[in-house]
């Protein structure tokens, strides 16, 4: 690590040494992430020296406030730091408080009483329809053995088709989707909240497909999923199988299972789907939450509702 002048009596310096070693090798963070904590704490020093007159020792920061530090929060965010920077910097100052306090040498309430700023939310990018339709489709699919290949395509399908959480579509029992004639999923989701989803016709073919290759027996009552040896599938093994899908098809890192879900509801969009309606499908509690999700602007908002509500 890049040498630096601390601005710390040397107890200090030596116990934040001694932290940032233990992040490297007992927790074994990333390089630039244990860089990123060392920069954040170094920047806290500096505003410490200039707070208490004078380069801080375990003396100075052993009963830390929350106003001192909400009082470095504000020079940093002057500065030009964002939230996310903000709150990396918290969370690296609080290790290192956490770290004196379990040696007996401080006290890190101050630090864990103060709320980190709030981030801006961030959303994963839909896929475009074309790309969505090739990351879904069975001969697409990277597995060698047929039925995995089968069942990858069936759960993305699903996902896209039907909107769905990963958690919702690996969840499905075996009772779920048992013909090609089931056109609708009874889904509950986040809350313990029911909601009702239509199912395409390609998605049950795409299921009934994967029952068809499966060599496991599907109980009515267990999973309809299975892993490669026959238990519950992982949502990590879906995760993998994206990512692989992902480099094949040159698609951008956003490119993830749940951003099947964003694009299913940002193609209805688009194509005239009421917003309402959207929210129902994929169980959101506020008409808010649908709105950030399907990157809605007010005035499309205000065009949907005057199209829509019957006293507009």
């Amino acid at each position: 690590m890049q040498e630096f002048l601390i601005p710390a009596k040397p107890d200090l310096q030596a116990a934040r040494e001694t932290w940032l070693k233990m992040l490297a090798l007992e927790r074994r963070l990333s390089p630039e992430t244990v860089e990123a904590y060392e920069r954040d704490t170094r920047q806290f020093l500096h505003f410490l020296t200039g707070h208490c007159g004078g380069p801080p020792g375990i003396s100075e920061i052993a009963d830390l406030r929350p106003a001192d530090l909400r009082g470095f929060l504000a020079a940093r965010r002057n500065a030009g730091a964002g939230a996310r920077t903000l709150g990396r910097g918290l969370a690296g100052i609080r290790s290192l408080l956490r770290f004196l306090e379990k040696r007996g040498l401080a006290n890190a309430a101050g630090a864990a009483a103060l709320r980190a700023p709030r981030q801006p939310k961030s959303l994963p990018k839909p896929l475009t329809a074309s790309d969505a339709k090739q990351v879904v489709a069975v001969e697409g699919q990277l597995a060698e053995e047929p039925w995995i290949a089968a069942r990858n395509a069936a759960v993305l399908t699903l996902l896209y088709g039907s909107g769905l959480r990963i958690s919702e579509a690996l969840g499905l029992s075996g009772a779920d989707l048992a013909t090609e004639t089931d056109t609708v999923l009874r889904i509950t989701g986040k809350g313990g909240k029911t909601r009702l989803v239509p199912v395409l016709p390609v998605a049950s073919r795409a299921v009934a497909e994967y029952r068809r290759l499966c060599p496991f027996d599907i109980d009515p009552k267990g999973l309809l999923f299975r892993g490669a040896r026959g238990g519950p599938l992982n949502p990590a093994i879906v995760q993998r199988e994206m990512a692989k899908l992902r480099s094949a098809l040159n698609l951008p890192d956003t490119a993830t299972p749940h951003a099947l879900r964003h694009s299913f509801a940002t193609h209805l969009l688009g194509r005239g789907g009421d917003l309402r309606t959207i929210q129902e499908l994929l169980g959101h509690a506020s008409l808010s939450t649908t709105q950030i999700y399907t990157g809605v602007d007010t005035a499309r908002l205000l065009d949907i509702y005057e199209r829509a509500h019957p006293r507009a």
